[in-house]
């Protein structure tokens, strides 16, 4: 059987060309009804628009790319899914863009890859997201693009989770485990995250009436490797803490590895919790504690409110998901 074409749609469904096209491409001045109708031809005939044709009918490349710099191969690979999830649902292409953050043409790089690729807009990654230079020369080129986790609230299309208020509600949790001595390690400095989630560690001692201890508040990178190096710098303190909460499951999983190697056993000696609930965290032993952000249903959202914007809709916005936390193994009572 030779390729269907959108005529052999067209014909099946009784309408025009055009009509299904507005279909394909969720356009508005189309009949629920006939919607439907279509759209079920389309799933009985198996159509898929052919890029080149779609590309030239509309003047679009079909093809958005997900911009990152992120240690975290585990929190990465769960948004490029949620993104892909968007993309194929709207028929559009989706293309992994690494960059570095830092990099002093990362603007110049970046404007590269949009002009050359033709790509219809971006969607943003920590700590990518919170670069004004960038956003700025995206603006000017009409490029439109969302974020994921924007450090400023103002940002107008991306997804966000309320993560001071998540911590907070961890720290709750370990000092109602007994714990008094509980340790935080800090996410990356370039990260939004980093931020809110040292601010609901303050916030959430304060509530439970705990004294920071400065000693007690250690630098990471959201890696495994920073994860199991700040731990053994907690355990050589004279009075080393009985909870840890790091920044992503990351690092909390370092933290397991590096008391495990002392002997030490998770709960019973140092509890130990994260924060993202990806992949990871329910893989190791024991089994993370941890704040659970929907990462691949943010990234598909994030996806979705970009491919609005690029319809011209207008209709893009910055959506809120809620966060729950996953009580597990690896934190129990104080010693």
């Amino acid at each position: 059987m030779g390729r269907v074409r959108i005529e052999d749609v067209a014909a099946e469904a009784g309408v025009s060309m055009k009509t299904v096209s507005r279909v394909l491409n969720d356009e508005p001045n189309v009949s629920d009804a006939t919607r439907e109708r279509v759209r079920a031809v389309v799933e009985r005939l198996q159509y898929r628009p052919h890029p080149s044709a779609r590309v030239l009918a509309g003047r679009r490349s079909y093809l958005v790319a997900m911009l990152y710099d992120n240690p975290s191969s585990n929190y990465l690979m769960e948004v490029e899914l949620g993104v892909l999830d968007a993309c194929q649902a709207q028929h559009y292409n989706l293309m992994l863009a690494p960059v570095t953050y830092d990099a002093k043409d990362i603007v110049s790089k970046v404007e590269a890859l949009v002009l050359q690729s033709r790509l219809d807009g971006v969607v943003l990654t920590p700590p990518i997201t919170d670069d004004a230079a960038l956003l700025a020369r995206l603006d000017e080129l009409g490029i439109p693009w969302s974020s994921i986790s924007p450090r400023e609230a103002n940002r107008r299309v991306g997804v966000v989770v309320d993560e001071c208020s998540a911590v907070v509600e961890m720290i709750a949790h370990l000092a109602g485990l007994g714990h008094r001595r509980i340790a935080h390690i800090k996410g990356h400095p370039a990260h939004g995250a980093s931020e809110w989630r040292l601010a609901g560690y303050l916030d959430g001692l304060a509530r439970a009436g705990i004294e920071c201890d400065p000693a007690l508040v250690v630098d990471g990178g959201f890696s495994y490797d920073s994860g199991f190096e700040a731990t053994n710098r907690l355990l050589e303190l004279p009075d080393p803490p009985t909870a840890i909460f790091a920044a992503n499951d990351d690092m909390a999983a370092g933290a397991i590895g590096a008391i495990c190697e002392r002997g030490l056993s998770v709960p019973r000696h140092v509890s130990v919790c994260g924060f993202d609930d990806t992949p990871i965290a329910r893989h190791i032993y024991p089994s993370l504690t941890t704040v659970r952000q929907p990462t691949r249903e943010m990234g598909r959202l994030a996806g979705l409110e970009l491919l609005k914007e690029i319809r011209g809709q207008g209709q893009g916005g910055l959506v809120t998901v809620p966060y729950t936390l996953q009580l597990r193994r690896s934190t129990g009572p104080r010693p």
